[in-house]
């Protein structure tokens, strides 16, 4: 199976050529059977990639250690759905998983326009196989093959990074790269929109569904890495703006930034030049991530080895598609004037511009400071590292600001907001504001930034309950329904904007629960078995902590050199209020083979908090098993996993199906005629 998959791999790179070549060509004569020809090699190369990764899965699978990638990245102890995952877990092996990811959605792209959009088509298939071709070359020729032998075949290989052994990492990297492979389909038909001169809205909405997803599965791996950080890196936190962090969140941002600018254009026919910039912006700067992550200029717990010949290839490759789209955009500067002028700073247009704008701007800073250590060593000969303080310092004011704009944006009006309109939408709002504002002070919350964000989530949060109720209301009032029935039917007639209000509320959520961290209560102490430390939270009641006994394993004499050689494990009991609550077992683990140690942190969640236990060290030389902990208390740490969720849910709501006016119709039972279902779902909308 492994040669197959070599054999595969080397065969995906002349069909991709040739893919390329007569899509374009067939775009160019409209000589429908090229066009058919470049469509049906998308669905060849997706056979062969898929070969090509099962091939290296074989690889893994079979403890091939004559292969340089797999003598890498595994071992004979690595457990099996370690070494499945092997095939992202490098370098080599993470460039054919994505070149997979990239040609399966393109042949879904394929397969879905096959009867409409063709006129985007042939250009659409050649922008996207031209994207393969390009990662098959470096695949191939950059020194990164995955089917690279050794001159000899060793006994075992040197393992999985241990950090890297943990399940949030077998789903972080490949939801990410799905999100960074699906926006090249959003990218292929803006760049066919430019080439066809077809610039209406039209290629963004057939694009739609294809944004919020790659927007989806960014989010979610993002999520997913914070998760991992969290548990196994053991320093308490989920986010240090590392360079590699930062390149994943970079596209997030843009693509963030897109998904409402083009709510802009398609309402009003404006910003048709600025979405063109983002959706090529957040094009590269998915190529980005992958430039940053394999060229090992930067320093990163995520970062491969250094490659400085993918390094160029890639800069080249980023260099040259952004010269070709200006220039694109350019010559159709006359098709992408607006249509519309904005009327009023009181207006949805104004709002949503503002987010666009911050969500820009924190991705210049991000940006900035990822590659300020970069362009210091080049000018200066000496690398200076920005730290969180920089990111923290620039970004969370205005990160405060799109807090505010997720309240305002949805339901001012559009073109100028009426005395009226900001009334009716945002008395209720500030209310609650100003009560919470009042609430958390007699409380004797006095930290700025929590505090505001606390006032401006309650903002938000208002906006978005008052919004489901009053739609609610209506339609329950015009159709006849009841209220969980009529919420039903309000969500699944318009999906979008329902789903992007569970979305906000997600983000309000998560927003909180990062604030919590103004709060945290941090405790170092060294203990002896039977002793007991006491750690007060900000919430005003105590956790009691016994460190009990600890185990640990050590290498006999005899034993050959393992995997896993040696691990100190510490029991200890958790009590609050008298009554125990927890046990909790954090462990030190040494790799030998791989020079490395990880941290397994005891973590005990509550709806409001978690109790957070790292083991520093512990002597053993001594006999005592003195043991040296860190004990600490985060609140709202869990908002931000239960944000996440609901923002997931969101995200579906809004790529689920729409339900046709028929099928709701015959759903009601034919109680209603059309008109007043007409009737209920503009009052839902004007609510």
């Amino acid at each position: 199976m492994t040669i197959l998959g070599e054999t595969a791999l080397w065969i995906a790179l002349p069909v991709a050529f040739w893919g390329t070549a007569v899509s374009f060509a067939g775009g160019r004569t409209g000589r429908s059977e090229l066009v058919l020809s470049g469509e049906r090699t998308a669905y060849a190369l997706t056979f062969l990639l898929l070969v090509a990764s099962l091939g290296i899965v074989a690889a893994f699978l079979g403890d091939r250690y004559d292969y340089w990638y797999v003598a890498n990245y595994s071992n004979r102890e690595l457990d099996t759905y370690f070494k499945v995952a092997g095939l992202w877990a490098g370098q080599r092996g993470s460039l054919v998983f994505w070149t997979l990811l990239l040609s399966v959605f393109t042949t879904i792209a394929v397969y879905q326009n096959r009867a409409r959009n063709r006129e985007f088509m042939p250009y659409v298939a050649g922008t996207l196989l031209a994207i393969l071709a390009f990662l098959l070359v470096v695949l191939l020729f950059a020194g990164v093959n995955p089917f690279e032998r050794l001159g000899f075949t060793p006994a075992n290989g040197r393992g999985l990074n241990p950090q890297l052994q943990n399940y949030w990492m077998t789903i972080h990297p490949p939801t990410l790269y799905l999100g960074f492979t699906a926006f090249a389909v959003p990218f292929a038909f803006a760049v066919s929109a430019l080439l066809t001169n077809r610039l209406d809205s039209r290629w963004i909405a057939v694009t739609r569904r294809w944004i919020l997803l790659s927007w989806f599965f960014l989010t979610m791996g993002i999520i997913f890495g914070m998760r991992w950080a969290y548990e196994e890196l053991g320093w308490g936190g989920y986010w240090f703006w590392d360079p590699v962090e930062n390149a994943s969140l970079l596209p997030w941002l843009t693509a963030t930034a897109f998904l409402h600018s083009i709510q802009i254009q398609q309402n009003r026919g404006m910003l048709k030049v600025w979405n063109m910039a983002l959706v090529v912006g957040t094009f590269l700067l998915t190529i980005f991530a992958t430039f940053l992550t394999r060229s090992g200029l930067i320093e990163s717990v995520h970062s491969f080895a250094e490659n400085l010949k993918i390094a160029y290839i890639f800069l080249g490759f980023m260099g040259g598609t952004a010269a070709f789209c200006a220039v694109l955009v350019v010559h159709r500067l006359p098709s992408l004037r607006s249509e519309n002028q904005i009327q009023s700073f009181l207006s949805r247009e104004s709002a949503f511009l503002f987010n666009n704008l911050m969500l820009v701007g924190i991705a210049f800073a991000v940006m900035w400071g990822t590659l300020f250590p970069l362009i210091t060593e080049g000018l200066l000969g000496q690398k200076i590292n920005v730290g969180p303080p920089f990111y923290n310092r620039v970004n969370l004011p205005m990160g405060l600001i799109l807090l505010a704009l997720m309240g305002i944006g949805p339901v001012i009006a559009w073109r100028r907001a009426s005395r009226r309109n900001l009334r009716k939408n945002f008395v209720l709002p500030c209310g609650m504001a100003a009560a919470t504002l009042a609430g958390l002070w007699l409380a004797g919350v006095r930290h700025g930034m929590a505090l505001t964000t606390f006032v401006l989530a309650a903002f938000v949060m208002t906006t978005v309950v008052v919004e489901f109720w009053k739609g609610t209301k209506a339609r329950a009032r015009i159709a006849g329904e009841g209220y969980l029935v009529a919420l039903r039917g309000l969500v699944r007639r318009n999906q979008r904007r329902w789903g992007g209000y569970v979305v906000h509320a997600g983000v309000v959520i998560l927003f909180t629960g990062l604030a919590g961290s103004a709060f945290d209560v941090v405790q170092v102490h060294e203990m002896l078995p039977g002793e007991s430390a006491t750690i007060r939270s900000a919430f005003g009641h105590e956790y009691d902590l016994t460190y009990e006994s600890l185990s640990h394993s050590r290498p006999r004499a005899s034993d050959d050199v393992r995997e896993n050689d040696w691990r100190w494990t510490a029991l200890l009991t958790v009590r609050q209020g008298g009554e125990q609550v927890a046990v909790m077992r954090p462990e030190r683990r040494f790799y030998p083979v791989m020079e490395e140690a990880s941290t397994e942190v005891g973590i005990r969640s509550t709806v409001l908090e978690d109790l957070y236990v790292i083991p520093r060290e512990v002597d053993l030389e001594s006999g005592t098993e003195r043991a040296t902990f860190e004990f600490k208390v985060l609140p709202l740490v869990p908002w931000i996993w239960s944000g996440g969720v609901i923002v997931a849910v969101g995200t579906l709501v809004g790529l689920w199906p729409a339900a046709g006016a028929q099928s709701a119709a015959r759903t009601s039972g034919g109680r209603r005629p059309a008109s007043r279902l007409a009737a209920s779902d503009a009052a839902g909308r004007a609510a």
